[in-house]
């Protein structure tokens, strides 16, 4: 476990990313301030993967966490394209047409997305058209709606969600004459991903959940103190709703096999999510896709039934939708894969970003000196500074969670050599101890906020 701090931070910092929005004059006063984001893998490669994106034509941002397993292929797949079908869900009729005639004209199409992305994340290049291809069939879907598509927010990003785990289980069943590409559709349909996107508009947050992400709201009271806003659900066997739900989609006969041991038809421990092609389709689809399908052990791809599969779908990629309406005294926004919250408590979470907030503000300079700045005045700043223990480790906050999630020992506080050891745990033993884990912490302006409630009255 022989690891130096240096080494140990530069493991937990190569993921970070960060994007500072940039306030023209006042004019386009964003409600997100900054995020902040960072990734560390337990699986290798790691299956997680994450989205950040500013929405050129509704001018909204998106953020996104997808927590991959059976491989990161669906991860993958969902991060790259399921905020643009949000976006193109939210396109007014006279965008879409103008996008549409683009691409008959061959002409440069409207940017959808401006991206933030990290110089290590990896797209799949060689399939990009078609992902384009299927992205441009929804939106001829939508004009051919033959009205103002006018979804609402919440509907928009619920038939994004449905549309794409649709379009992954069609593009597997389509003849393919590429063998990579049609490799790459086998591998995103049956590995699987859960979900968590949040739209962020002014005053307006919208969270779109699918599995066992999850996403909280910090909130500072008048007072000072800190309090914990849950924005999603668990879906899984430890949630009443899910069990419910589940039980009204099938017959009765099969009550109790739906959960074994915890997990969806003792399989998987999420209850909803993308892909996962074997818990959606029919047994006869399932045999008929894969008996024409070559090297399925290269891929990663095995055959199996579960017992008591009898009515599918038993898994569905539809989100749950919540909407907040951000007030001042909400500062930010943690989305993250379950990777943290099985290390840290919802509270635990905020307490460590409010902390760390406090801990910067602090660090601040008061510009309140006294006049002219002496070097005794100056020395003693330092050493109040000094005393406050404010040489913080970690400027990207998603660091500094990741960091206490992992190293953490029983009193809260961060062990070097558990943090060593945590970092340098062999492959097949990492999975047993932690798993992959994405973190993104959206920080809102609060003075923006304000001033649109002001503008209100």
């Amino acid at each position: 476990f022989q690891l130096s701090p240096s080494q140990i931070n530069d493991i937990l910092r190569a993921g970070e990313l960060s994007h500072k929005v940039l306030d023209l004059n006042g004019k386009n006063a964003n409600s997100v301030l900054r995020f902040e984001s960072n990734q560390l893998a337990s699986n290798t490669p790691i299956e997680d993967r994450r989205s950040a994106a500013t929405c050129l034509q509704t001018k909204g941002m998106m953020f996104g966490v997808f927590d991959g397993h059976a491989g990161s292929a669906c991860a993958q797949a969902v991060s790259e394209r399921l905020l643009h079908y949000i976006a193109v869900s939210l396109m007014s009729r006279q965008t879409l047409e103008e996008i549409e005639l683009a691409v008959e004209c061959m002409k440069p199409v409207l940017p959808i997305l401006q991206w933030h992305k990290h110089p290590n994340d990896v797209e799949y290049r060689e399939i990009t058209s078609q992902y384009f291809e299927s992205l441009r069939v929804y939106w001829q879907h939508l004009l051919d709606l033959d009205t103002e598509p006018g979804f609402s927010l919440e509907e928009a990003m619920i038939c994004a969600f449905q549309r794409l785990d649709s379009d992954i289980s069609l593009e597997v069943q389509a003849p393919q004459e590429n063998e990579s590409m049609r490799n790459i559709a086998l591998q995103v349909a049956f590995s699987g991903a859960t979900a968590c996107v949040a739209h962020v508009d002014g005053v307006h947050l919208h969270v779109a959940n699918t599995g066992d992400c999850r996403a909280i709201l910090g909130v500072c009271e008048e007072d000072g103190t800190w309090s914990t806003l849950p924005l999603t659900r668990d879906h899984n066997a430890f949630d009443e709703f899910e069990i419910r739900r589940l039980k009204r989609e099938h017959p009765r006969s099969e009550e109790k096999t739906l959960f074994v041991n915890d997990r969806l038809l003792g399989i998987l421990m999420p209850s909803r999510a993308f892909g996962d092609v074997q818990l959606k389709w029919s047994k006869e689809l399932q045999h008929s896709i894969l008996e024409n399908s070559c090297d399925l052990e290269a891929l990663n791809i095995y055959q199996y039934v579960p017992p008591n599969y009898h009515t599918p779908p038993y898994l569905t990629a539809e989100p749950e939708v919540t909407y907040h309406k951000l007030r001042s005294k909400d500062k930010f926004l943690v989305i993250a894969s379950d990777g943290l919250w099985e290390m840290l408590s919802n509270e635990k979470v905020v307490k460590l970003v409010a902390g760390q907030l406090t801990e910067h503000h602090m660090q601040k300079p008061q510009l309140a000196f006294e006049k002219p700045v002496n070097l005794g005045y100056m020395h003693s700043l330092l050493l109040q500074r000094k005393n406050r223990g404010i040489a913080s480790l970690d400027q990207n906050i998603a660091t500094h969670l990741i960091r206490h999630a992992i190293g953490s020992n029983e009193y809260g506080e961060v062990d070097q050599e558990k943090l060593a050891a945590m970092l340098t745990l062999p492959e097949d033993l990492a999975r047993m101890y932690r798993d992959d884990i994405t973190v993104t912490v959206v920080y809102f302006n609060s003075e923006t906020i304000e001033n649109y409630y002001r503008n209100k009255e």
